[in-house]
Order: C-alpha cells, then structure tokens, then sequence
C-alpha cells in the first residue's frame, strides 16, 4: 500500500508540473504562425479610434460596419478587410489594432495599420501613426515575444509570422487632397523612390527583429477613386492622370525592390498581389465578378458620390446611402465594401503562385512555410 501511495503522490507531482509549467506551450503549438498588418486605412481595423485625429481619417461612427458587424469598429468598410478574411484563412481570430485598450495578448498577431497613414512622416502628420511609428510599435512586440517566450522561441515565433502590408496611397493622394506643394519640389520618380525607400527602411527593421515572411498589396489606379475624379472639374469625371502616374510608378518600382531583397536578405520570402489589377477589372467590369456598379460610391455626395460625407461626421454632412452595399465595389469615396475585399482575399489567399495576380508566392504559402 505504501509503494502504491508513493506512486500516486510521483503520478500527480508529474501531472502536476506538466499541467501548469508547459500550459503555454500546449496552448500555443510550436508552429504557430502570428499575423502582423502595416499600413493605411485598407487595413486599419480601428487604431484611429484611439488618437488625437480627424474625423477625416476615422470610421467610427455609422453607417460604417454597417453590414458584418452591425457597428462601426474603425474600419473604413461597411464590414471586413482584406487582413480579417486573411486572418479567418490562417484560422486566426479577428486581428485587434496596437491601441485597442487592455490589449496586451500579442500571440496570435497585431495590427498597426492607421487610416491616412503614409510611408512619408510628412503625410498627414499629426493626425495618423506613420510607418516609421508602426515600426516602433512593431519593436514594442517583438520584445514581448521574447520576453514571454524566451529570446530563441521568440525570434523562432517571429520568423515564422507573416506581416502584411498596404501603404503608399496617401503618399500619392494627399498632395491633391490638401494645399501641399510636395510635388513641386520634387520630380514624380524622385517622390515614388522616397516612398519606395521608406518603405525598403521599414522591411529591413522587421527582417533584423527576426521577420523573414513578408506580404504587400500594390496601389489601385488611385485616380479612378470617386473622390479623386472630382477634384477637377475639367476633367468631367475622368480619372486624376497626376494621381495614377504616381501609382503606375511605384507599382513598376515596388516588385524590383523586392527582388533585390531576396536575393540579398537569407530567408526572405515574400508575396506581391496585384491588388491595381484586380479592382481595375471589377470597376470596368462588375457584372462579371456579381457587382452592379463599379465607379459610383455606395456612401456619399455628389458625383460618382466622390464627395467624402459617409457618416455626415466630416466637412460635409449630407450624404446618400444605397440600399445594398454588396451590390456596390466601393463603399465610400476612397475604400471598397465588404464582398470586394472577401474576392480580394480569396485571391491572395489561394491565388496561383507566380502568376499575374500574385506572386512569387501566395498567402497560403507563407502561412505553410516554417
């Protein structure tokens, strides 16, 4: 009886040690892959919502979430984003933004993503978290994985997570939507390769922290936005050219920096989605993706509803709402509606590796890679 008590006590000491030294390890499975998002308000999921900002560069009041969440979180959607159905792909929960109060649980990922946010310090500043600021954040992070994790698991953990970006449209947009004089002093190739550099600065901070898998969304044809069609009169509608050579030039640059990075940089893989190309086809063609209209806002004022009211919180405060925004391809005059981003994702997700759409590999793909 003695020898099978004793036994007893060793079999619970051991059930007991495992149970509670190794709970995290056997919550979190060792190939776990966080999810790290940068950028703008393609990708914000809310942190504008926790600054000193303008209205102009927030979605926190309705109609906004309108759709998937039945409220507004920040997002400049009527419902999700590329990165949530990302997210919901990689089997991961919805990705909470850096700012959100009482957020201290990095493991599955953070988003840092700020709505007006460029890769130029200068672009709306004062009112968005620029990428040099999410980088900072970013740093924050990376330190609490090691400190959770221990400086091999955390950087193992690091390397094995993907960061996603968007940014570079308010870069291109913001000199026509405000009294700058940016592109006066300097050529559109000199201000498209400070862009590009900015940008370059940024990657290689997140790849010294550890940050081996990288993914980027190109620039639509920024002109073609409904905001950016009316901004001359003269031009009756057709898209901002000025705006669209900006884009055209930094997606012609974007994907030879990121060659060069991987040959350079040991571990660096990454995925590039054609994001221009995609909506381009779903703006001149949205019968054929399921869409009714492919130009004109679902929220907004005036023509093509180009005039940034959605929400009557901003300069103006009329505006019209349509009735079904999944009919739509732009839900306000700058960002896409729920349905288009799913078809977005879908691609980048699943997409056919080193084809037009994406490439060299997809999201799949760098989620898989350990």
């Amino acid at each position: 009886m003695g020898r099978l008590s004793s036994f007893l006590i060793f079999f619970f000491f051991v059930f007991f040690i495992n149970a509670t030294c190794c709970r995290g390890r056997s919550q979190h499975p060792k190939k776990h892959v966080p999810f790290f998002i940068f950028g703008d308000s393609f990708l914000d999921a809310g942190n504008n919502n926790y600054i000193n900002t303008s209205t102009l560069d927030q979605a926190n009041f309705w109609p906004y979430g309108l759709t998937y969440f039945k409220f507004p979180t920040g997002r400049f959607s009527d419902g999700r984003l590329v990165s949530d159905f990302i997210a919901k792909r990689a089997k991961l929960p919805l990705i909470p933004p850096f700012l959100q109060p009482g957020f201290r649980q990095y493991y599955n990922g953070v988003n840092f993503a700020s709505s007006g946010a460029g890769a130029l310090p200068e672009t709306f500043q004062g009112f968005v978290i620029d990428l040099k600021t999410q980088l900072s954040n970013y740093y924050k992070v990376a330190s609490w994985f090691r400190q959770k994790l221990g400086n091999d698991e955390g950087e193992a953990t690091i390397s094995r997570a993907v960061h996603l970006f968007s940014i570079g449209s308010n870069d291109y947009t913001s000199p026509f939507l405000t009294n700058s004089t940016v592109l006066k002093h300097y050529n559109d190739s000199t201000y498209v390769g400070m862009v590009i550099g900015n940008l370059t600065t940024v990657i290689k901070g997140i790849y010294r922290r550890g940050g081996r898998k990288f993914a980027f969304i190109n620039l639509p044809e920024l002109g073609c936005l409904p905001a950016m069609r009316i901004i001359k009169s003269e031009n009756n509608g057709s898209c901002l050219e000025e705006a669209t050579r900006l884009a055209t030039l930094h997606n012609q640059a974007l994907p030879k920096v990121l060659f060069e990075l991987e040959k350079r940089l040991k571990g660096f893989k990454y995925s590039l989605f054609d994001f221009n190309s995609s909506l381009r086809q779903r703006m001149q063609h949205p019968s054929k993706y399921g869409f009714k209209e492919g130009e004109t806002a679902c929220c907004g004022s005036g023509k093509y509803r180009g005039v940034f009211s959605c929400g009557g919180k901003r300069t103006v405060k009329e505006f019209q709402l349509c009735k079904n925004p999944k009919e739509y391809v732009f839900w306000d005059s700058f960002h896409l509606t729920e349905r288009i981003y799913r078809q977005l994702a879908d691609q980048m997700w699943g997409g056919k590796s080193n084809s037009h759409d994406v490439g060299p590999y997809n999201l799949k793909n760098l989620f898989q890679f350990h």
